[in-house]
């Protein structure tokens, strides 16, 4: 490994992770026009942003950097697939990895991997219908559209806020900080579908300001130590997403985990590790056709 890799993955130890992102945050949700714009202006240029896809294509439009990260795309510009019933990306990136869940394990990369029951909050009880089962790993990078939505239409039972450390996630970090998925801050939300459970992980990274969701709003308590927020009929209303629709946003990068139960899905033999993905894009097929439902063109918050 190059010394400035060494240097990167040795800063990411040392530095105040939380203190960071709020700092970082604070500058992010600055209105004063000379300054966000000098942003985001920046950041379209050096990351290569591509905003004719926005539904505001104007980057100095939005009210702060915030703003524009998390913007929403035109009507159409993320098209779902005609199959009802398939299993598509929850958000634009890279596949990081995907496969089956073995032994209460999943890959990471390059000789790491990380514990489901970890990943999850430590409870054996939400862990145990994806023993064995499979897993996708979707890495947001700087240029990506950052809104995540509903790989399959499901009915959202639990949600849970598991506190930890927030490493950056790129390959390289994966590469070297071995459970890295398991320690970084997380958003669990565990979803009843016509195939059986889903959860979708949200994964908080270094100088992420928050993790939101479209029924929580920003879910980063005050007190960082973990919380359950049950949604079954005797707690408050189900809430039920429709393949496609908007299930959450992060304020600055990530990465997205989706965990399926054994035998449930297929992945698509075309994906693989660093494998290019938009939103609504086919990522796996039930095993057993799950019964036919509507689909919905990705939803978006005000």
């Amino acid at each position: 490994m190059k010394l400035q890799d060494r240097l990167f993955i040795l800063a990411q130890h040392l530095l105040p992770h939380h203190l960071l992102s709020r700092v970082i945050g604070g500058f992010a949700e600055c209105r004063a026009p000379w300054f966000k714009n000098l942003l985001t202006r920046w950041f379209v240029r050096h990351y290569d942003v591509d905003m004719r896809q926005a539904q505001v294509e104007d980057p100095t439009a939005y009210e702060n950097f915030n703003a524009f990260f998390t913007r929403a795309l035109k009507p159409g510009a993320r098209p779902l697939p005609a199959e009802p019933g398939v299993v598509v990306s929850p958000s634009d990136g890279a596949i990081s990895q995907l496969g089956r869940i073995e032994h209460g394990r999943i890959f990471q990369a390059k000789g790491h991997s990380y514990s489901l029951l970890e990943l999850l909050g430590g409870d054996g009880l939400r862990a145990a219908p994806f023993m064995g089962g499979h897993f996708a790993t979707i890495y947001l990078s700087p240029k990506d559209y950052h809104r995540v939505h509903m790989p399959l239409t499901g009915t959202l039972k639990e949600m849970v806020y598991v506190p930890g450390r927030i490493f950056s996630v790129n390959q390289l970090t994966a590469e070297n900080v071995p459970e890295l998925f398991a320690r970084n801050e997380r958003v669990v939300c565990i979803f009843d579908t016509a195939v059986g459970p889903m959860a979708v992980i949200l994964v908080g990274a270094m100088i992420v300001a928050s993790i939101e969701t479209v029924w929580a709003g920003l879910v980063t308590p005050p007190k960082r130590e973990l919380k359950r927020f049950a949604y079954d009929e005797a707690a408050r209303a189900p809430i039920t997403l429709r393949t496609g629709d908007e299930l959450g946003r992060f304020k600055l990068g990530s990465t997205a985990i989706v965990l399926f139960g054994p035998d449930a899905v297929n992945w698509s033999a075309e994906l693989g590790a660093l494998s290019t993905v938009n939103m609504g894009q086919l990522l796996g097929v039930p095993t057993t056709p799950a019964p036919l439902t509507t689909v919905s063109e990705p939803g978006s918050l005000a």
